[in-house]
């Protein structure tokens, strides 16, 4: 077996034959999925990666089916699920009699937050676009109607002149 004196921290420090027949140390594998090893460690003290094999040192060792799960974890995120969502994504893909419905179920959720966020965005983006409308642009900022909106205790000033207008 090679090994190699290092201060590093990478697979040379255990040995490359012992990476390369174990699995992957976590510095590794973290840069192969491109996040970084405390995400992973975050990752698997909340359930969603299983507890990695330990090397002779005590390094973590992933395998090959642990990229693959990372993998799954962040395009779910890129697509909105939450740590929890996916908790439950996870289970069902493992699971032998679980049925596509649970996934869809999940998935018209997720759609459904998605649709009410999309709403109220849209809500606050009309605000914004009536503030900005009203500002003059040459005024001292004193006078600026965002700055006071911003200031009042509620909305209110805004809303009323939102339905007058």
């Amino acid at each position: 077996m090679k090994t190699a004196l290092t201060l590093d921290y990478g697979p040379s420090a255990i040995g490359d034959a012992e990476v390369i027949m174990a699995g992957l140390t976590i510095g590794i594998f973290a840069r192969a999925v491109g996040v970084r090893p405390d995400t992973i460690r975050y990752y698997e003290r909340n359930g969603l990666l299983p507890r990695p094999a330990r090397s002779s040192a005590g390094y973590r060792l992933f395998a090959e089916s642990d990229l693959e799960r990372v993998r799954f974890i962040r395009k779910a995120q890129q697509l909105g699920f939450t740590l929890a969502e996916i908790g439950l994504l996870l289970t069902l893909q493992a699971s032998d009699t679980a049925r596509a419905a649970g996934v869809l179920e999940i998935t018209e959720k997720k759609i459904a937050d998605c649709t009410s966020r999309a709403i109220a965005l849209n809500r606050i983006k009309d605000a914004l676009e009536r503030l900005a409308a009203e500002c003059p642009v040459d005024a001292p900022a004193s006078d600026c109607p965002i700055l006071a909106h911003l200031a009042s205790a509620s909305g209110a000033a805004f809303r009323a002149r939102e339905t007058t207008s």
